[in-house]
């Protein structure tokens, strides 16, 4: 509560040339001071565009930046990003090959021209410090690990002391253990310097364990904007639930106060219906019940009508390709312990509160779909 505001967009919208759709589709949103946004997606949703467009490195057709309450590009005003106070991180770190780490971080020095010698080197050993790179001032890029390398990228953004740090895809070019472990450690660096920071990424655990607000993009349209919490366990449409979740999409058909799927019948509160649904449920006889994988509780029954047709072992969690009658497959996810068998029948339930509806995809039900009801 009170922090100020470091980056506001106002219907941004942005258009390539020889290009029928916009890249970026009046996109507002607001980060605070100090606050950490992911903007997720798939390749090609416009959260690059969007990032370059913060930095200044793209002009928007339409709409205001704003960056610590000064207006960097409108109508009829544009900064380029050295008038920004922004530190930019690339995807492939751009670091210069044949400067020592210690000049490299200098580097992004070079427009503060009232910095003396020495407070330029207190500089640059204060953000090597931060990262964690201390001592190694002296080696070149090519003598370090790509973490470290990433490391370097970003002392040489957070050396100027920016408002705002921009980061595209900064964990993609490194192997899966060392970006697990540079998660956590991003964001503290970021928290220790006190800098507010966007960054692009695809991967949904990458946005959901380092970022204080994930923005999720779909072609040009920012789907939805929230917590990660808010983003997984709410998701606002069915591509936020899919594209974040892997959820499961299972049809139900209204029978009375129940609804009838494939995995039996489910009460759902009318509440709920109803303020999904503005208020327009009366005559709805079809929806989609989202239900994530880690909800469904599976358990053997050679009376059920659920096959597990393939599983998979991840370590710390089993996943179970379930197919039923209709042919479709779904998805759970339960803890590693004793595996059920490939092959299996499984009665398939649901958790407390875990099921969420969603407009039907289509007003078709598949002919060969039959409720299963479970007897007592």
């Amino acid at each position: 509560m009170g922090q100020s505001v470091i980056l506001h967009l106002d219907q941004v919208s942005k258009q390539f040339a020889r290009q029928d759709v916009l890249a970026v589709q009046n996109v507002t949103l607001t980060l605070s001071q100090g606050d950490i946004l992911g903007l997720l997606g798939p390749s090609g949703c416009g959260k690059t565009t969007l990032l370059r467009m913060i930095a200044g490195f793209e002009q928007p057709q339409s709409g205001i930046i704003k960056i610590a309450e000064q207006v960097v590009a409108s109508p009829d005003r544009w900064l380029p990003p050295e008038q920004r106070d922004v530190g930019m991180v690339f995807q492939d770190y751009a670091l210069f090959p044949h400067l020592t780490v210690e000049k490299n971080v200098a580097f992004g020095l070079q427009r503060l021209k009232k910095k003396s010698k020495e407070q330029v080197k207190q500089r640059v050993g204060e953000a090597l410090e931060l990262v964690g790179l201390s001592g190694l001032g002296s080696r070149y890029p090519h003598e370090l690990s790509g973490g470290q390398q990433q490391r370097v990228a970003l002392a040489r953004a957070l050396a100027p002391r920016p408002a705002l740090v921009l980061l595209d895809e900064p964990l993609s070019n490194l192997d899966v253990q060392v970006r697990h472990r540079l998660r956590q450690e991003l964001r503290e660096i970021l928290k220790a310097a006190g800098t507010s920071g966007i960054f692009v990424t695809h991967d949904q655990e990458e946005a959901l364990s380092i970022s204080d607000w994930v923005a999720v993009m779909r072609s040009g349209c920012l789907e939805q904007c929230g917590t990660p919490e808010e983003i997984y366990q709410h998701p606002a449409s069915r591509f936020v639930a899919e594209f974040v979740t892997q959820a499961n999409f299972i049809p139900a058909q209204r029978r009375g106060d129940v609804w009838e799927t494939e995995l039996g019948s489910f009460v759902i509160d009318s509440n709920r219906i109803e303020q999904t649904f503005n208020g327009n449920s009366n005559n709805l006889e079809q929806v989609e019940l989202m239900v994530r994988q880690e909800d469904f509780i599976l358990q053997p029954d050679e009376d059920a009508p659920v096959i597990i047709r393939d599983r998979q072992f991840l370590g710390r969690e089993l996943h179970y390709s379930l197919q039923v009658p209709s042919g479709r497959e779904w998805v759970a996810r339960t803890r590693a312990g004793e595996a059920l068998s490939i092959g299996m029948r499984v009665h398939v339930s649901v958790a407390n509160n875990a099921v969420q509806v969603f407009p039907a995809n289509s007003k078709q039900t598949p002919s060969n779909w039959k409720p299963f009801i479970r007897a007592k």
